[in-house]
């Protein structure tokens, strides 16, 4: 692209709409219709530009803060901004992306963790469980995994959806990688039923924690036979 301007991004996102993808992404609570690989393709043509980027995210447009959160730098925003973000992102897919790909490579990240997984905002706090997970996968060094199985055990069942989701996938990631605690997972999510009768197509893991710990500790079992 020649012209890099907001304007001349926006016009360019307002080409790519799609209705039949608006009404798709609707369904999910998702308020744009742009097919999501072509908004991949015109991240790669922009590369990287935090200040656009920036400027982009202060539209409040779903689309252009999705593009945001492509062509910025993860690592140049402080602490304080990644709280405005996250709060000022209502939707579940500016929340997932912004989560996945700039806060968890923020060198604040952990402590953005601490920080939210207490928040009473319940999407504010689903952020928190979701940071807590990658720290259960790939770091769990310094975690209460039992005592964050007592929460899970006493809440899950009554939150709302999106923290709901948030603490079954830590609860299930919990049950995959902690042997002693397996057992207890499998337990907590036999008894609280969440997500047991979630619609799953063909060939993917059902998200009811039993099944996917299961799935997941016998695919870890195959890579090492």
């Amino acid at each position: 692209m020649a012209e890099t301007t907001v304007a001349g991004v926006m016009a360019e996102l307002a080409e790519l709409e799609d209705p039949k993808a608006r009404a798709v992404n609707e369904r999910h609570g998702d308020d744009h219709g742009v097919n999501l690989g072509r908004l991949r393709a015109l991240a790669k043509r922009l590369k990287t530009q935090q200040d656009l980027a920036l400027q982009l995210w202060e539209t409040g447009d779903s689309a252009a803060r999705l593009l945001a959160i492509l062509i910025c730098r993860p690592r140049a925003f402080a602490r304080d901004e990644l709280d405005v973000m996250l709060r000022e992102a209502r939707t579940p897919k500016v929340h997932d992306w912004l989560v996945n790909y700039v806060v968890k490579k923020n060198p604040h990240a952990d402590e953005l963790r601490v920080a939210w997984f207490a928040d009473p905002d319940p999407v504010v706090a689903s952020a928190g469980w979701a940071l807590t997970t990658e720290r259960v996968a790939k770091k769990p060094e310094g975690l209460d995994l039992a005592g964050l199985l007592d929460v899970i055990e006493a809440e899950m069942k009554d939150a709302p959806d999106r923290l709901q989701w948030a603490m079954n996938h830590c609860l299930a990631q919990i049950g995959i990688e902690d042997a002693a605690l397996r057992a207890r997972a499998i337990g907590i999510g036999e008894r609280l039923e969440v997500l047991k009768d979630y619609p799953t197509p063909p060939g993917c893991t059902s998200p009811f924690a039993p099944v996917w710990i299961a799935e997941m500790v016998r695919r870890q079992h195959d890579e090492q036979a």
